[in-house]
């Protein structure tokens, strides 16, 4: 099990990195002591976000974290209502996905059911 993912963003972009997260089902929870300083720890079903604060963030322009979503619909369209250009993917498993880019440019993959088995 992968428990976290660390994104890089600026300070100023971190508000706009967690609205945009909630709207995948993600909610803010404190970080623990000893984490470090400057990070924004974020959770859905025990996988966990790390926004990590930087003056000079690096966005890899493929490399992406993929979460499994409830209501997959009415995800896309929060994420389109918000501004948020969503990109619809291949269906694998049976299971439709979709990609959108978070405020800080990092691409985002999520879909409606994890692979079988």
């Amino acid at each position: 099990m992968i428990h976290h993912v660390t994104l890089e963003s600026t300070a100023g972009l971190i508000p706009e990195e967690v609205a945009f997260w909630a709207l995948l089902g993600f909610r803010e929870v404190p970080a623990p002591d000893g984490a470090g300083e400057g990070t924004v720890w974020l959770e859905s079903g025990g996988a966990q976000i790390h926004l990590l604060r930087t003056e000079d963030p690096v966005v890899p322009p493929g490399a992406h974290p993929a979460v499994v979503v409830t209501g997959f619909e009415e995800v896309f369209g929060r994420l389109a209502e918000a501004g948020h250009p969503v990109e619809m993917r291949t269906s694998l498993w049976g299971e439709p996905r979709a990609k959108a880019t978070s405020p800080g440019g990092h691409l985002v993959e999520f879909m409606a059911g994890p692979p079988p088995g």
